[in-house]
């Protein structure tokens, strides 16, 4: 019993400390190079924050005195689970709240989208003096409830349904690693509550034509035993699009692009075996018709092992490498 109250005394200087230091994001296991082993489920709740004042209208950088700062909470539940030791299934349900400081337009709330990620390990060898690993994935979305798209900044999300391929390769060296991916973001169509509406020209209809989007992501670091922390970069790229223009509000078609630099750490306890903390947080550093937002998050993840054998071991000590 000292022992459980010395090691919850230790993760409570933990938390504070990653809530003091870290820079704002969001980190998703779906993006890294570890495998959760077969039959265990790892699953837990996430909170996530975000702000900005500034933003890009096109290539113009401006703040709206009508909006002041327009913020974002998001608690959702994430989990993955192992079908084999190669083969995870990962999946998020959000919760999404937005609010503008100023001006007369009120916030959304609502269920967001519902994701779910195939991630297979396609090839694990040693090279040199490291291990190398590449994985293939397949993700989709699935918006959850009716909530509105056509009221950016402050809409929860953009209504589309969207499929997703990614190639990720990871090489770990001792205790530090690299791991590199890019992401083709398929997105469908979308229906909004007006019949024309104006991009470049003119259209009579509601419904728009959502452009796809490409993004990669580097992240390097350290990975040993029970710590992850590790820094990264990614870009987001809109396949089209087109710019807001002047003094308009953004429309759900728009390009938005993104360029963010982040951190994203990893503790897990001793006492109880198998329970994570996560901390994350990312700064946009450049973009075309986004916020220059701030975003930290933060959740609690617990290993369930489904096996019987023995009780949930370390998920660190779980990747197939």
């Amino acid at each position: 019993m000292i022992q459980f109250w010395k090691a919850c005394r230790q993760s409570c200087l933990l938390i504070t400390f990653l809530i003091l230091v870290l820079a704002p994001a969001m980190a998703q296991t779906d993006i890294d190079g570890i495998m959760m082993k077969k039959n265990n489920l790892c699953i837990g709740p996430m909170f996530g924050y975000s702000s900005w004042k500034h933003y890009w209208e096109g290539t113009l950088k401006r703040e709206n005195l009508n909006l002041g700062t327009v913020s974002t909470h998001m608690y959702s539940v994430m989990g993955v689970f192992g079908i084999s030791d190669k083969l995870n299934v990962l999946f998020d349900v959000p919760y999404v709240t937005t609010k503008a400081s100023a001006g007369t337009l009120h916030g959304q709330k609502g269920i967001q989208d519902a994701s779910l990620w195939v991630k297979y390990m396609a090839f694990d060898k040693t090279i040199g003096k490291g291990d190398l690993s590449l994985y293939a994935l397949a993700g989709a979305s699935v918006p959850l409830s009716n909530y509105v798209a056509d009221f950016l900044p402050l809409s929860i999300g953009l209504h589309s349904k969207t499929f997703s391929l990614r190639a990720m390769g990871d090489y770990q060296l001792g205790k530090f690693f690299v791991t590199a991916s890019g992401t083709y973001i398929y997105r469908s169509n979308i229906k909004i509550d007006r019949d024309a509406y104006y991009t470049t020209e003119m259209h009579y209809t509601n419904e728009v034509s959502m452009p796809d989007v490409l993004t990669f992501n580097i992240r390097t670091g350290y990975r040993h035993n029970n710590v992850v922390a590790e820094a990264f970069l990614d870009n987001q790229t809109t396949l089209g699009g087109f710019d807001i223009t002047r003094n308009n509000m953004p429309f759900p078609s728009n390009k938005m692009n993104a360029t963010r630099l982040g951190t994203w750490l990893k503790y897990e306890l001793n006492v109880p075996r198998g329970l994570s903390l996560i901390a994350t947080g990312n700064y946009v550093i450049a973009g075309r018709n986004v916020g220059q937002s701030t975003s930290i998050s933060g959740g609690l993840f617990y290993i369930l092992d489904f096996n019987k054998k023995k009780p949930a071991s370390s998920s660190l000590q779980q990747q197939t490498k």
